[in-house]
């Protein structure tokens, strides 16, 4: 099973931008993940085709399972 942190920002036109961080530590710290967010913003660290980062969307934590299926080749 893998796992990423995604963080979600809205940009200056209003769409939304993830960053995707692979095997994130466990357990994940929510304040610690606003606060380094937040500083991205306010620091303008990314700019984007729709500009920079305005505000904070969401950060979720997204797990995948993958289960491979035999074949006769």
């Amino acid at each position: 099973m893998s796992k990423q942190l995604e963080l979600k920002f809205v940009n200056s036109i209003g769409t939304t931008n993830t960053i995707s961080i692979d095997q994130p530590i466990d357990p994940v710290d929510s304040a610690e993940i606003q606060e380094t967010m937040t500083w991205f913003v306010d620091n303008d660290i990314f700019q984007t085709s729709g500009g920079r980062f305005v505000s904070l969307k969401e950060a979720r934590i997204v797990e995948r399972n993958v289960q491979s299926i035999p074949l006769d080749l």
